[in-house]
């Protein structure tokens, strides 16, 4: 079985604890990233299947580019603030979903579903 390898870009400490907590139990790999230039570094090291983003730390440009650099990586994003607008953009600019960054439930449901739909692409 291949490894199920997930990279997080998270805007703060207290939110990267709370999420790396509750991803653990269902993946592998982990690797908590603090750039986005790391962020693209780590994806292609580890053939991270999930990249979680937060949008208080990259642009929706920078969150463009990265989806069109790993087209079948499920990219889930985070904002504490997030309401229709942004979530509308994160979708355009290639995102699976937008959480806030307590939501751990939702955030790994979200994470589990990616991984199954990019591995069901590679396919």
């Amino acid at each position: 079985m291949q490894a199920q390898a997930v990279v997080v870009f998270p805007g703060d400490s207290g939110s990267a604890k709370l999420l790396l907590s509750a991803l653990g139990s269902s993946f592998h790999f982990i690797h908590q990233v603090n750039s986005l230039s790391e962020l693209r570094s780590s994806m292609a090291k580890h053939g991270a299947q999930v990249a979680i983003v937060d949008m208080e730390a990259a642009s929706f440009a920078e969150l463009q580019h990265v989806s069109r650099e790993f087209p079948y990586v499920c990219i889930v994003c985070l904002h504490r603030c997030a309401d229709e607008k942004m979530w509308v953009a994160a979708l355009d600019a290639g995102a699976s979903d937008l959480y806030h960054p307590t939501d751990t439930v939702g955030i790994v449901r979200a994470v589990l579903k990616g991984n199954s739909s990019t591995r069901a692409a590679a396919a």
